[in-house]
């Protein structure tokens, strides 16, 4: 079939409209088509929600939105009807669908969707929801490219529409400790960061999906419940195989983003808030691992990405301390940081001064500054965790992701903490140490440090690298 790339002329540029998207919009100049209001909260004040993707976590975020706020949940799409089942029977008042293009032109009095597809879909799905004027929350990541995720963030900056990536713990105590504690000083400046998942493995003898594998080359039936085409979607047509979906996708190239797109938004999260990379782009991003093919994500990597130093300015993209001023809502100069990121079971040396009996774990963050250390969010040596243990609670606190987004969708006035403002840059950053994994197949694992002008949108030293950047869509699908 003939492929349609993604393109632009102009370079989008991220400083300029990031630092816009994060103050407060003024709707009254955008026209209610846009925004959305034709979806205005239903007199019943409840939301009328579609979900896109429902079989698995995608079902659980319409759990979760309903746990805490009673919502309409008004249409379910899902291409793969046997996985969403369960999901159909929970919310048996739902019109159900398998294309979300053909759910959002037929009902117009949907307000918002929630997008929980494999990662491939995520910017089409979301995209679609944005022309419409539809408030969006889309699992994290938020795209499959790092292009898209640039170019999604600037639509809904444009929209004016309320957006939320589907990072939990944005909204946690932890995130907010962490903030405080560095702000505070509590290890000095930080020079280093490690952030570790065990992921794709569970356990020794066990995996959460394939990794580090060719394409099969057998062709199953495709089951009677699944729509194929309609699951590839923008991606490059195969046969299907049950090695792909469902959830089993996450470590194809063409589909998913690894382990590093599966938990980097997460863990490197708090990373960004805490030290002030949301207005800023990594300097370069460099990876090794273990072998890369091209249908696949390697069984364990490393990626190394540098960060410029950041001024005493309050972060403009952290929406944790919106309206706050001074060191408690981060306006402390931080100097160049360097972020290496573990996965496949891998993770940083033992820190020097850590307990014998202290465990590190398969999952966790270290930051490393010139008084000491924090590991989650303990600080070392002891003398500075009892010197800064009453560090006040300076940022406010919110309850979760959803009700801030539901809450943002009726009144307009709640800050969601992973709006695609802030969800936008953290996921190009994540994104772009993908890329570096996939350009040690043009240099026999020899590691390759990637220089990153993202104001141009481009890398400055390796021009088979910017390939990377976008994907080829297959006829039919078309982002912008």
């Amino acid at each position: 079939m003939k492929n349609q790339t993604e393109n632009t002329k102009t370079p989008i540029t991220r400083r300029g409209f990031l630092r816009s998207a994060a103050v407060v919009t003024t709707f009254a100049a955008v026209p209610s088509y846009v925004l959305g209001l034709r979806g205005q909260t239903p007199p019943s004040g409840k939301l009328n929600i579609a979900g896109i993707g429902v079989g698995g976590q995608g079902g659980a975020d319409l759990d979760s939105i309903m746990q805490s706020s009673k919502e309409n949940i008004v249409a379910l799409a899902d291409p793969d009807w046997g996985h969403a089942a369960h999901t159909f029977k929970r919310y048996p008042n739902a019109k159900t669908f398998k294309d979300y293009r053909k759910m959002l032109d037929e009902m117009k009095e949907i307000d918002a969707i929630v997008v929980g597809t494999p990662d491939h879909h995520h910017a089409f799905a979301a995209m679609e929801g944005i022309r419409r004027g539809k408030h969006v929350y889309c699992e994290k990541p938020l795209t499959h490219s790092v292009w898209e995720a640039r170019v999604l963030a600037k639509a809904a900056k444009e929209a004016g529409v309320v957006t939320q990536m589907g990072n939990q713990g944005q909204a946690s105590e932890d995130t907010r400790r962490l903030c405080e504690l560095v702000w505070a000083g509590a290890i000095g400046p930080v020079h280093e960061v490690h952030v570790w998942t065990d992921r794709p493995s569970r356990g020794l003898f066990d995996e959460y999906w394939p990794q580090g594998v060719a394409r099969p080359s057998d062709k199953p039936e495709v089951p009677s419940t699944l729509d194929w085409d309609l699951w590839i979607g923008p991606a490059p047509m195969r046969p299907y195989h049950p090695i792909y979906c469902p959830f089993r996708w996450r470590g194809w190239w063409d589909f998913g983003t690894g382990a590093l797109g599966d938990i980097g938004c997460h863990a490197l999260d708090p990373i960004f808030r805490a030290l002030k990379l949301g207005d800023t782009a990594p300097l370069s991003v460099q990876a090794s691992s273990t072998r890369v093919n091209t249908e696949t994500f390697p069984l364990g990597s490393m990626v190394t990405y540098q960060f410029p130093a950041r001024p005493a300015t309050v972060q403009a993209t952290n929406l944790h301390v919106r309206g706050m001023s001074g060191p408690g809502a981060g306006a402390v100069a931080m100097p160049p940081v360097k972020v290496v990121w573990y996965d496949g079971g891998l993770r940083p040396p033992r820190p020097d001064g850590l307990e014998d009996e202290q465990v590190m774990g398969d999952n966790g963050r270290l930051l490393v500054g010139e008084h000491g250390f924090i590991l989650g969010t303990r600080i070392y040596p002891e003398s500075r965790q009892r010197e800064f243990s009453d560090v006040p609670k300076s940022i406010p606190r919110t309850s979760n992701c959803y009700k801030e987004f539901v809450d943002a969708c009726k009144d307009r006035k709640t800050l969601c903490g992973s709006d695609f403002g802030f969800a936008g840059p953290l996921a190009e950053a994540v994104l772009l140490g993908n890329v570096a994994l996939r350009v040690q197949l043009r240099d026999k694992l020899t590691r390759y440090k990637l220089l990153w002008d993202s104001a141009n949108f481009r890398f400055t030293n390796l021009e088979e690298a910017n390939a990377f950047l976008r994907r080829e869509y297959r006829e039919g699908w078309k982002l912008v």
